[in-house]
């Protein structure tokens, strides 16, 4: 019900005008516009649980069982790097192996015997090689985006670095906010010229008309709806509720909430949205762009916090309908990588297997070693 009647708040040509003005235009786009943030915003409501279900259920035990996995590898590599009959070439492609896997599982774990095995076979330093990348890290954050992030820091991850830089970038933020402010107060106290103080007092106006036309709409519903009002006990009880409905519309300033409780009360019709005159338009449409800007912040946020709950990457493209699609496809990504190491461990215990999984391993390693110095 609520559904069709939301679809009903527009304005449409009538027989004595047979196009909309400018104004009208603009709050059809507007109540549009609020829609879609609207359905974008429940949408993620309805997939949010759905896809926690299953990421815990489904995603993470398999990236628990893979990570098991791999440790299991690294150490029966390293048990197999003391055999004999395996060729130069061959014992370094392993070590290769072995480096490469044990820093992929230090970047999630602080493993003692993972970093020993690192270093032996590295012929390095696992901590000395972060810090290393870390402090490029930091001179191209600081050259990327100009400004220091200090000498002492103690940096011990990435996600310590990503820290300290958005505590750097909030701080700058705070500065220039608070010189603003500065600069706004000192205009404040020079002497207005007429033409100044004549605009002010028109923005002031004007914005007291805004609020007035919402305020109006308000008082209509709140005066029919009072619940002190009714003697009926039953009526009291739906009126109540829909008056809470009014109030919690009127705190978000939600115009389009209001409007649709006056269709859905039969306050309005669609004679009175299409009859709207230019003057309230204008306020209206002042409001509507308002409630569009939260609703984006709204969805900035809630998807933010979705990104940062599940670990997904910020460069990527996100919507509702398609976040557990991707999670399927991760999911079964990783349960070709699970397949994938059980067969590299079977395939260690054979010595002709072995030389053949290395061989594999070689090439992969010059695929990559080729894609890095083509680009």
């Amino acid at each position: 019900m609520s559904k069709v009647l939301r679809s009903a708040v527009g304005i449409v040509p009538g027989c004595h005008k047979a196009t909309l003005s400018k104004g009208q235009k603009t709050f059809n786009s507007l109540i549009k516009q609020i829609e879609k943030r609207r359905a974008r915003l429940r949408a993620w409501d309805e997939v949010t649980p759905v896809y926690q279900k299953r990421y815990v259920n489904e995603l993470l035990p398999l990236e628990n069982e893979l990570a098991e996995l791999e440790v299991k590898l690294v150490h029966r590599l390293d048990e197999i790097s003391g055999r004999k009959g395996l060729t130069k070439a061959e014992q370094r492609t392993l070590s290769e192996a072995i480096v490469g896997c044990a820093g992929g599982l230090l970047e999630e774990c602080d493993d003692a015997q993972l970093k020993a095995i690192y270093n032996r076979h590295g012929r390095t330093d696992y901590d000395s090689d972060v810090a290393a990348d870390l402090e490029d890290m930091k001179a191209v954050v600081e050259e990327m985006f100009g400004f220091e992030l200090g000498d002492d820091l103690d940096l011990n991850s990435t996600d310590d670095l990503v820290e300290h830089m958005r505590a750097k970038m909030h701080a700058q933020q705070a500065e220039e906010e608070a010189r603003a402010q500065v600069r706004e107060a000192r205009r404040a106290k020079r002497k207005k010229s007429a033409k100044q103080a004549a605009a002010e007092i028109a923005r002031d106006a004007e914005q007291a008309a805004v609020g007035q036309s919402i305020r109006e709409v308000y008082r209509k519903l709140a005066s029919t709806l009072h619940p002190d009002r009714e003697p009926d006990q039953q009526e009291r009880e739906r009126k109540t509720a829909l008056m809470q409905r009014v109030n919690q519309a009127y705190g978000r300033n939600d115009l389009l909430q209001l409007l649709e409780l006056q269709l859905e009360l039969e306050h309005i019709d669609q004679a009175a949205i299409n009859d709207i005159g230019e003057g309230r338009l204008k306020h209206y449409n002042k409001i509507l762009k308002g409630q569009l800007g939260e609703l984006d912040q709204e969805i900035l946020h809630v998807e933010t916090g979705f990104r940062h709950a599940f670990g997904l990457s910020p460069f990527i493209d996100m919507a509702p309908d398609m976040v557990v699609f991707g999670l399927e496809q991760d999911v079964a990504e990783l349960r070709r990588a699970v397949l994938e190491r059980k067969s590299d461990l079977s395939a260690l215990d054979d010595p002709k297997q072995l030389k053949s999984w290395l061989k594999r391993v070689k090439q992969q390693q010059d695929d990559i070693d080729f894609d890095d110095s083509f680009f």
